[in-house]
């Protein structure tokens, strides 16, 4: 649930609402729909993230929602939030965390990579810009290649 979350740039409601349907295992792609308006998009899957949602689908009782609570509801946020504060403090993190981290470790993570900030834009699903920018501000990379020929 967190790779999905992290590689994608998913809110909480994104993830927790995210359905098989919006899976296409075969062709390696997942279809995500944003939520605060903003644009929806398909996404390739990396290998690491096929074999976990083969292995879930295999594993998991038959529901439309691709992550169910321990008796098969859909997750909610908020119990996305909890788990995601309990694992935080499992790890010995210094300071909470939460489920929208992910989605910003995507951002910077892209950023970072030298991604185009108008690409991150359309991977994230921002409908303005300027939500983009905040991760492309701070690239350390940013003026990487400034007069080089």
């Amino acid at each position: 649930m967190i790779l999905i979350a992290y590689r994608h740039g998913l809110r909480a409601s994104e993830v927790c609402d995210l359905q098989w349907h919006q899976v296409e295992l075969a062709a390696g792609r997942l279809h995500v729909p944003r939520s605060k308006r903003g644009t929806s998009s398909v996404h390739p899957l990396q290998g690491d993230e096929l074999r976990a949602l083969r292995r879930l689908q295999r594993e998991q009782r038959a529901t439309p929602h691709v992550f169910v609570s321990e008796r098969g509801a859909p997750m909610a946020p908020k119990s996305l939030h909890a788990l995601i504060q309990r694992l935080g403090e499992r790890a010995g993190m210094p300071f909470a965390i939460h489920p929208h981290m992910p989605r910003h470790g995507c951002g910077y993570e892209l950023a970072n990579k030298g991604h185009d900030t108008r690409a991150i834009q359309g991977w994230l699903g921002h409908r303005s810009i300027t939500s983009t920018a905040v991760y492309t501000a701070l690239a350390s990379n940013r003026f990487k290649d400034f007069w080089r020929e």
